[in-house]
């Protein structure tokens, strides 16, 4: 499958390693697509796997895109973009709506009534946005190694035939268990997960932790 990934910060590259491990064709795009960062880690792949362009032409690119930029430039990356390059395309928003201006750890941007997972399908309207991936740090995307077994990936989107492609073809390949808790309102509820996970971070310095749904036996 061809894999198009807003934004080469260090979460947008580890999704495209996890991806082009999986045997997906991966292009990242960027404000600048030849920056020396992106320049030094497409040498480490395989050319014919991995290329870097413009926001638009990873959006064009990919058959499944995610979008994977800081919450305060997500909606300049949509519109240089062209959401027309996003109609009918599966479209997995990774963003977290952080808000810096107060210090560390950060605050939600948007919650509770609103969510980034909504704005962004608002958005598109014309494509299946599904919130994923936003619960957990980078380095843990792929097979997640956890002492209690896989962790859990919590997901939420409108279209069932979407989440269906993701939980099948990303998360069950990746090593996740995947619960899906209904339509992207559950945004709201990720985000702040997600900013659950962001302060015991900066509380312990440690990055190794994840979520994940226990349940008693019958």
């Amino acid at each position: 499958m061809k894999i198009g990934i807003l934004g080469s910060g260090d979460v947008g590259l580890k999704l495209a390693d996890s991806f082009i491990e999986n045997k997906h064709l991966v292009k990242i795009g960027s404000r600048n697509p030849n920056q020396e960062k992106l320049t030094e880690w497409m040498a480490k792949h395989d050319k014919a796997k991995v290329s870097s362009g413009t926001f638009a032409e990873a959006a064009s690119f990919g058959e499944l895109v995610l979008i994977a930029t800081l919450w305060a430039g997500t909606a300049d990356a949509i519109k240089m973009a062209d959401p027309k390059n996003f109609g009918g395309k599966i479209v997995i928003d990774v963003t977290n709506p952080l808000d810096f201006s107060k210090g560390m750890p950060p605050r939600l941007a948007i919650g509770h009534t609103d969510s980034a997972g909504e704005t962004i399908q608002r958005m598109l309207p014309d494509s299946k946005v599904v919130k994923a991936f936003n619960t957990v740090g980078n380095s843990h995307f792929m097979h997640p190694n956890f002492p209690g077994g896989p962790p859990t990936m919590f997901i939420c989107g409108n279209d069932d035939e979407a989440k269906k492609t993701v939980i099948d073809d990303i998360f069950t390949k990746f090593g996740w268990e995947t619960i899906d808790i209904g339509g992207i309102e559950g945004a709201r509820l990720l985000e702040p997960l997600a900013l659950l996970w962001i302060t015991h971070y900066f509380r312990t310095g440690d990055g190794n932790h994840a979520f994940k749904l226990l349940r008693a036996r019958k």
